[in-house]
């Protein structure tokens, strides 16, 4: 049962990165501007280097051989070169891979242990002033756009409070600032759906059995509502992994920080369709395998749910 729920699901991540990769080719190339005039620069009115170049990236070829060209060299592991950075795309990724992963997962750990406690705090304050409190502080959390938040601690902690350099580095200093800025914003958001959870897990009638049966307060939280709120929290943990990673766009654009995020805007501006495709591609797949990996966890924090 488990080995054809697994193999059910990869070919379902497969299919997934078919259509990705098919939606980001036909997208890139509907952005205004034409990528050879942009390497070119200067040289943008000699129509036979024009010519040139357009055939040398393949770009004179119908859209559909084009697709099956690039989908074929991807399938070997080649994902291309890259003429806006004179080098290959998996080199581009390689070296900027490691601080995207790095980002992201600090922001996540960040995301999920506070955003759960301030909702455990919430809930087990219910209707007191510790959770309008939380609440209200999550609801704020939420509604602050990430780039406008980046800006703010780089002006209270870089320039005002110089405790952290004003743009974020791949070192340990370097990172706390880009972290929080990722993870705030999800932070209130795991809080409200942490809080819900647990005061759902409460109601349930083997919790009333068991304060019925005398466990204290803490035994029953442990062994029961917090077990049974698991499931809901995980679930939100891989759609978070996706919302992190789009996330790391802006906040390594705003903290100038090496990423998949800022190539991708850099690539986007230069009309380096190789790269975006790249890049794009590598996300989605990411984000299908977190989600794959989250699933697989189910049937062991509950039994009663079986692989199908």
């Amino acid at each position: 049962m488990m080995v054809n729920y697994v193999l059910r699901r990869v070919a379902a991540i497969v299919a997934l990165a078919f259509g990705i990769s098919l939606l980001v080719f036909l997208i890139i190339r509907l952005i205004p501007g034409d990528p050879v005039l942009a390497l070119l620069g200067t040289n943008a009115g000699d129509h036979e280097m024009i010519a040139r170049l357009r055939h040398q990236l393949g770009l004179d070829l119908p859209i559909y051989a084009q697709y099956f060209g690039w989908m074929g060299n991807v399938l070997q592991g080649d994902f291309g070169y890259s003429y806006g950075y004179q080098r290959s795309v998996v080199s581009l990724v390689e070296a900027n891979f490691p601080a995207t992963i790095q980002l992201t997962f600090a922001a996540l750990i960040l995301s999920v242990t506070c955003g759960t406690a301030l909702g455990i705090v919430a809930a087990l304050k219910r209707g007191r002033p510790a959770d309008t409190i939380g609440m209200g502080f999550a609801l704020t959390l939420m509604s602050i756009p990430s780039f406008w938040l980046g800006l703010l601690l780089i002006l209270v902690f870089a320039v005002m409070l110089p405790w952290f350099d004003v743009v974020g580095g791949t070192s340990l200093k370097g990172l706390v600032l880009p972290a929080a800025t990722l993870a705030l914003g999800t932070i209130g958001f795991n809080a409200r759906f942490v809080r819900s959870s647990i005061l759902t897990a409460q109601t349930q009638k083997h919790v009333i059995t068991a304060r019925a049966k005398g466990l204290t307060r803490a035994k029953v939280f442990v062994r029961h509502v917090f077990r049974n709120a698991l499931l809901p929290i995980l679930t939100i943990v891989g759609l978070q992994v996706g919302h992190l990673l789009s996330g790391t766009v802006i906040v390594e654009t705003v903290f100038s920080r090496p990423g998949l995020g800022r190539l991708l805007v850099q690539a986007i501006l230069s009309k380096d369709y190789l790269t975006v495709q790249a890049v794009v591609l590598i996300i989605a797949i990411i984000y299908a395998f977190a989600n794959f990996i989250v699933d697989l966890f189910y049937p062991v924090l509950d039994p009663r749910i079986a692989w199908r």
